[in-house]
Order: C-alpha cells, then structure tokens, then sequence
C-alpha cells in the first residue's frame, strides 16, 4: 500500500514539477487535461442494424437470363421501340405546333451544310461528292435511331481531319507519291504493272473501311455499355483536344488560302514542318487565290460575329457563307480564273448516287488502330451534346442507344461511300437556336443536299478550293477562343489548365491521336498525384457548434484540450500511405516512434542510476525518486518530446475506400499511438470502410465496439472527454483515499520547487 500511496504522491508531484499544474482545465495523473463535466455528459453511442444482403441464387440468375430471353411479342415490341424510338415519337408528332420549326431549321442547316459538305471531304482527302454523301445519308439513319432531339450529325472538322491523316498514310503505303493533297484523281497506284486504282477511288476506300470499323467500334460501346469510357475524356481534355486539332486544320488549309503546293507532312512535327515549307515557297503564292480568300474572310467572319451577337433576337442567322460560295464560283466561272490565273477549282461533281458497295476488308487490320480514336472522339462528342440540350429542354437522353444511333449512321453509310460523322457543334447550335423540335429537321436538311446531289452539285465546278478553305477556317472560331478563356480557366483551376495545355500541345506538335492519348494519361496522373499527395489538415471546433472545419483556412477555430482531430482529403491507400503517416505526424506534432524510443531510453537511464528496486517517474529532464522517505529530483539528461494529447481522432469522410495497405497503415498507427498512451478514434466512416474494419481485425474485444459508432466527429470528441473526465475523477479518488496516510511519512526535498 506504501508503494501505491507514493506512485499516487509522485504523480501528484510530477504534475506540479513539470510546471503545468495552473492551466485552466484540470489534468488527469498522467498530466493531460480534462474536460469540463458539461460539455461531455451527453455522447451517447449509435447503434445500426444493417439489412441483410440478399443472397446470391443460382435458380434466379438462371430465371432472369431466360426471361430477358424471350421471344415473345410483346418483348419483340419492347426491343423494336428502344432501337428505333421514332416509332414511339413519330406517332405523337404535333404537325401544326411543331413542323414550322423544324422545316425553318431543317433548311437552314440544310444550307449550311453544302459548303461545309465540300470543304470537310477535302479536309477528309475526298472527293467533295463524298462529303455531300456523307451529310445526307447520316442524317437519316440518325432520325430513325437516336434519343436526342436537337443533335445534328455531319461531318465534323475534327473528324475529317483524322480521317485525312489516316487515308494519307495509307496512301503513301499504297504508292501514291503525289505531294498535291487537293487534286485526287490524277495518281493512279500501279501493282505488276497493271493500274488498279486512282488515288480518289483508293482514298475514299480507305475511308469507308475505317468508317466500317468505328461504326462497329461505336456500336459494340453501346451494346455493352461502356459508355463510361467517355467520362475520361474531361471537359478540359476535350477542350484542349479541339483546339489543338484546330491549329492543325488551319495549318493545313493555309496552302490553299495561299494557293500553294507543298509536301504534305503527316506525323510528329508536322505542324512545324508544313510552316517551315510556307514560309520556303511563299514567294510562290497564288495573287489571285489569295485576294479571293481575303475578300472571303473580310466577308464571312464579320457575318458570323453578328449572327452570334444578335442570335437571341434574329430569327435565322445570315447564310452569309452560302452567299460566298455562290459568287465566287459565278465570279470564277465568268472570269475563268483556272484558266487566267492557274487557281485551283473543285472540278467535275458527279450527280445521283454510286451503286453500295461492301467496304474493303482487306484494310481493316491496318485500320483497327486509327479508327479507336475517331470512334471514341465521336461518340464522346454526340452523347455530351445530346445530354446537353436534352437537359436544356427537359427531355431524357439514353446515351447507349445514342452510340448505338452514331455507330448505325456510320456503318451502313460506310456501304454508300461515305466517311464518319458525328454530332457537330455548330451545326447543332444552330439547328436549336433556329426552332428545331425534333428530328424531322434532318430529313428537311437530307432533303437539300438531296437537290444538291441530284441536280446542283455540277454547278460548283469553278468553285475555288482557297474559298472552301475559308469556310474550314472560319468554323474554326470556336475552338481557337479557347486561348483567351485559359486565364479565366487558371483562376478556377491550374491542374486543369496544365491538361488543357498539355493536350493542346501534344495534339498540335505531335500528331492528332497520340494527343488524345498523351492528353489522357496526363490527366489520369493529375488525378494520381492530387491523391497521392491531398491536403492533410488539423480541425477545430466552431464557436459553440458541433461543426469542425480546417485551423489552418479560417479564423477564431479553437481547438480542443488535448484532442487532435486530424483529416486527410482522399482515399488511403497503397500511393499515398507514407504521405498520410508523415503528414499524420507533422500536423500532430507527435512522432509516436520517437516519442516511444526516447521514454524507452530514459527510463533505461533511470534505472541505471537509481536502481532496480527504486520508484521512479520521469518527465522531461529530471526523474523524482521515493528513497528513505524522502522525494528527490534526479537529471537524467534524456529530453523527451512533451505529448499534449490524450487522443487523436482521424476524419475518414474524404475516404470512399480503404483497400489493406490502408487498413494497415491505420492499424500500425494505432498501435504507436496506444505505445505513448495516445487512443485512436475514427470518425465519418461509410459503411464499406467500416465493413473492411471489422473484417480486416480493427476491433479487438468487445469493449472497442463503440469505435465504429462515430458517425461525427462530435460524437467522438464527446466519447475522448467522457473518458479522460472517468479518468481524472478515479485519479482523484485514489489520491484522496491514500495521501492522507502516506504524507506524514514523507517528507519534501528542499530542491523542490513547489511544496506539496
């Protein structure tokens, strides 16, 4: 009992020695504070019963795929209405509130379309009669199939341009050597002698067997549903993609604004060597194709300003590039600029329709690769447009079965001589902006080009090529005003700035596809570095709330007596396991190790100096000794870190998962933690962590049971104080029930410095 009674005394005396015995709150007999009885009455543990999961039946997984199976008619039905939803809709169609709108639309985009048609078949390396095939036959197959009601599908300049890229490698495999890019039927490919092919014919069956593999690319990710692919390609990713493609298609058509032959460059560099060669023949410009775009510029680009400008109160915007496609092949007609001053024209536009043919098969392994992107591009860019507008107007988009219609409308146009297509921006926007209702615009808008193909088409013989170039590079307006929105963007965010920058770069410099990929795998290593390393954060309390937020962002947080509650802003796992321990510790200020080290060596020094048989209790530089009745101080020369916690709380509600290196981690802490006499609580788990808890042996005994109940941080803030006040009072028992007895024979060294 004397032995007990003078731990009691010393710890009593530790206390007063170590020279915090006058904070505020009270401390417990291992010198940490208490909380007041008030504010610590009232935790209450939480109790949850979970549902038990269903089980797993072999009999009803087996029912389900026979019922999803079955051929009945009412199940037939069901299937026809989901892929084809215009038999749903049609039936419904309002014609007197509805066909206005969509006959006004329908012609416009219509409209707009011809001279697009023509000058994207070229960006494509296709005759411009497959470029007004393409628009008519997608647009179709598009009505009949898809969800959304405003998407307009037709060629697209990011498209043609990896279209373009595509068909010219195969081209330079296939033997054509021809450095002129526009004029397409002039080289023919000669195999033991014998002509084959001219380059048209081989560049639009190149086409068409790429167009056939992203149709059934597009149409196998709607099937299966792997929509998701496309979450990875990031509003930034896309942006920066856009615009980088966009340098290279105004790179490429620079040669015909100029009216320039140069060597067509494909692959890294490119965009650098095409500049390089520009600025080598520039003395050999065109004067005649160079006025003819200036003029054309001068005359579009201030149109399509104040259609933009005023769209929200024009009824239809001014078909201003139309306008200049018309008079520029009038002008060049009447003048005879081929002849006068060697300007290129598109040359003979054959009517009415080829005969269908199978797509070439025999490319399809040396495709597989290129059509990946185009197909992923694609439906990236139909579903985010169609989820978009049919958000804006409050209709539902199925975006499987919009694949789904996208991969249709390239795979049976792929037979009719066409190349791939997707949902166009502009075109889109203009097709809403103008009325539209539902799909029946596109068959309006198929019905124009229908006239162009039958009748129209041979009238655009003189139409300058540099004028085309125009309509491509003034289309690129969007995506180039992408450069003066990044200040704005890297106010918001700098990792997203970076991706965009990175994409943009990669896809201008290197080449269109690697882009898209460098552009991914940079923007998946943003996301793994910003959870390996995220913030790590010590919380306080608000006020007089139960609300907890960041010590270190706002102001008057007051923390908690010897409490730390500690966040980490991400998952824990195996990437960032040794970042959450050191940042543990250093917003802790307490290295559980260390701290364990050095007590281990002082209490060896102890011993060592006052003896085996001898009481001794350590507190920073000095150890206090019971000897002949007297209580001493003795040096002991070994600092020990102070600990001014008895219980560290860490926040799991940023962690969506653990997987078991984390739950190692957290194990290995609470251990260290428990070494120094520190508890460790967890606080906002989801149930999936606190199911791996359990089963990965977190809990010990049944008196931890109430670790996994702390669905707050309050809650666990309320149970540490409860238990470090349970703690003091016995403390203060024991102390009462043996001072009086002991101290009488004891008495106090003078060197202390406080009497007891």
């Amino acid at each position: 009992m004397l032995l007990n009674a003078s731990t009691i005394i010393l710890c009593y005396l530790e206390r007063m020695a170590s020279g915090i015995a006058t904070q505020k709150s009270e401390q417990s007999c291992d010198g940490q504070s208490s909380p007041s009885p008030e504010a610590s009455s009232h935790y209450v543990p939480v109790q949850l019963e979970e549902y038990d999961p269903p089980g797993l039946s072999v009999k009803k997984l087996l029912r389900k795929a026979k019922e999803s199976c079955k051929c009945d008619r009412q199940g037939i039905a069901s299937f026809f209405l989901k892929l084809f939803p215009v038999i749903e809709w049609l039936p419904r169609y309002g014609i007197k509130e509805q066909l206005l709108g969509d006959i006004i639309s329908g012609l416009l985009v219509g409209i707009v379309a011809i001279p697009q048609s023509i000058s994207y078949s070229i960006l494509a390396s296709q005759d411009p009669i497959y470029g007004l095939y393409t628009n008519f036959f997608c647009a179709i197959i598009y009505f009949v199939m898809a969800t959304s009601r405003h998407n307009c599908v037709g060629s697209f300049g990011v498209l043609c341009l990896m279209i373009g890229e595509s068909v010219n490698r195969q081209l330079k495999l296939a033997g054509y050597e021809s450095e002129d890019n526009t004029d397409l039927l002039v080289n023919n490919a000669t195999f033991n002698g014998t002509v084959t092919c001219d380059k048209g014919c081989y560049a639009i069956k190149v086409a068409t067997a790429l167009t056939f593999l992203v149709g059934i690319y597009q149409i196998l990710l709607g099937v299966f549903q792997l929509g998701f692919i496309s979450v990875y390609l990031s509003e930034p990713l896309l942006s920066g993609f856009v615009t980088g493609s966009s340098l290279t298609i105004l790179t490429s058509q620079m040669n015909l604004l100029l009216g320039l032959k140069i060597p067509r460059h494909d692959g890294m560099g490119s965009l650098v060597l095409t500049w390089i060669d520009i600025f080598k023949y520039i003395s050999k410009t065109n004067i005649c194709d160079l006025v003819t775009s200036l003029i054309a510029l001068v005359l579009i680009v201030p149109v399509k300003e104040i259609n933009n400008l005023f769209k929200d109160k024009m009824k239809a915007p001014f078909p201003m590039e139309l306008l200049v496609v018309i008079a520029g092949t009038l002008l060049s007609h009447f003048f005879n600029f081929k002849e006068k001053y060697n300007s290129k024209i598109c040359g003979y536009i054959p009517t009415g329709f080829k005969q269908p043919a199978v797509p070439d098969l025999s490319l399809l392994s040396n495709l597989a690769l290129d059509a990946l992107p185009i197909a992923i591009i694609g439906f990236a860019m139909t579903v985010s447009l169609a989820e978009i507008f049919g958000k804006k107007h409050g209709y539902s988009v199925r975006a499987n079965q919009e694949m789904i219609a996208i991969g249709m409308g390239n795979l049976i146009p792929s037979f009719f001589y066409c190349f791939a297509t997707c949902a166009a921006l502009s075109k889109t926007m203009l097709k809403e902006s103008t009325g539209c209702v539902s799909q029946i615009s596109s068959l309006i808008s198929s019905f124009i080009l229908l006239l162009v193909l039958l009748w129209i088409a041979p009238l655009f013989y003189s139409l300058q090529t540099c004028i085309l170039g125009v309509v491509t590079i003034v289309n690129l307006r969007g995506g180039l005003r992408k450069f003066a929105d990044t200040p704005k963007m890297w106010r918001i965010s700098k990792i997203d700035t970076v991706v965009w920058w990175v994409t943009m770069l990669a896809s201008s410099l290197i080449s269109t596809e690697v882009g898209l990929l460098v552009g991914v795998c940079f923007a998946l290593l943003c996301i793994i570095f910003r959870t390996q390393r995220p913030r790590a954060t010590l919380l306080g309390k608000v006020n007089d709330s139960e609300i907890y937020e960041d010590q270190f962002t706002y102001k008057r947080i007051s923390s908690i007596a010897n409490i730390k509650i500690f966040r980490f802003d991400t998952s824990l796992y195996y990437a960032n396991k040794d970042y959450f321990k050191s940042s543990l510790f250093q917003k802790t200020g307490v290295d559980p190790t260390l701290v364990a080290a050095m007590k281990k060596k002082a209490d060896a020094k102890a011993k060592s100096v006052l003896g085996q048989n001898e009481n001794c209790f350590s507190s920073k530089f000095n150890c206090l000794k019971v000897t002949k009745g007297r209580v001493m101080k003795t040096s002991t020369d070994v600092p020990i870190p102070s600990v001014d916690m008895h219980t560290l709380i860490i926040d799991c509600g940023a962690m969506q998962f653990l997987d078991s290196v984390g739950l190692s981690v957290l194990k290995e802490a609470r251990h260290d933690y428990q070494k120094i006499g520190i508890q460790v609580l967890l606080a906002n788990c989801n149930p999936s962590i606190r199911h791996l808890l359990q089963a990965g042996g977190w809990l010990t005994g049944m008196e931890d049971s109430e670790l996994l109940s702390f669905h707050s941080i309050h809650a666990a803030v309320q149970f540490a104080e409860k238990q470090a006040q349970t703690q003091q009072r016995e403390c203060e028992v024991a102390k009462d029930a043996f001072l009086s007895p002991v101290a009488q024979d004891i008495s106090i060294d003078p060197s202390l410095e406080e009497p007891l």
